[in-house]
């Protein structure tokens, strides 16, 4: 919720005023809060009822709540999301050389702060899209095909692994359109693309390290991207 309300309180102002929207700001700002709450209750929810059933979890957290070794649950899970971070990291930084001149026009049009990208991309979405959503997309089909027999097929968690992440990168165009941007096919594919590979490898690390490795994986290559100047 921190990094809601850090965009709720910097990126709304920026796009009410773009738009010149006539709904008052409080009203605007109060809203976005209430939804992104809503969906991020929905999230948890969600999250903490269905991923240990399905072999998913936060190893950290866990541990932290219920007193164990919060580095040696933590530990197995930095290396890989260091790796997948620089490489997302990376891929950020090219993409933004080779955008669409509308998104580049756009991304230089608008101050999106660090704590932001951190706290809102890193972890609010990876809670958003891979505990609630991934978590819910692996749960209707080994609930319903499967039979809640065993741990969920390999098949079934990488199924959800690839519509999260082709939902995390639609997730983005109404953004894109509030901005002002035209959803060109060359917009929509550079959204698309840019977001849903991504959001694919921080599914594979939810699904084989655990949540706290795709929250780093996705701050890290934020970082990364701010720290190269894109």
């Amino acid at each position: 919720m921190i990094g809601v309300l850090i965009v709720t309180f910097t990126v709304i102002p920026q796009l009410h005023a773009r738009t010149g929207a006539r709904v008052p700001l409080w009203i605007a700002i109060g809203a976005s809060a209430l939804q992104s709450a809503l969906m991020v209750g929905l999230a948890v929810w969600a999250g903490v009822s269905l991923s240990k059933k399905l072999g998913l979890g936060a190893p950290a957290t866990e541990a932290a709540l219920s007193g164990g070794d919060v580095w040696a649950a933590l530990k197995p899970q930095v290396l890989a999301a260091v790796i997948v971070g620089c490489i997302v990291g990376v891929l950020l930084v090219v993409l933004t050389k080779v955008a669409p001149a509308e998104i580049a026009k756009i991304g230089q049009a608008f101050d999106i702060p660090l704590a932001a990208k951190l706290l809102y991309g890193g972890v609010t979405e990876e809670v958003l899209m891979r505990w609630g959503l991934m978590s819910a997309l692996v749960w209707l089909p080994w609930r319903f095909i499967q039979r809640r027999k065993g741990l969920p097929r390999d098949k079934y968690v990488v199924g959800a692994i690839l519509c999260a992440g082709l939902l995390f990168g639609a997730g983005h165009l109404p953004a894109v359109v509030a901005m002002g941007v035209p959803l060109t096919p060359q917009v929509v594919a550079y959204i698309l693309f840019g977001n849903a590979v991504p959001g694919m490898l921080f599914g594979a690390l939810f699904w084989r390290k655990g949540l706290e490795a795709s929250i780093i994986a996705h701050a890290l290559a934020h970082a990364i991207s701010v720290a190269a100047g894109t």
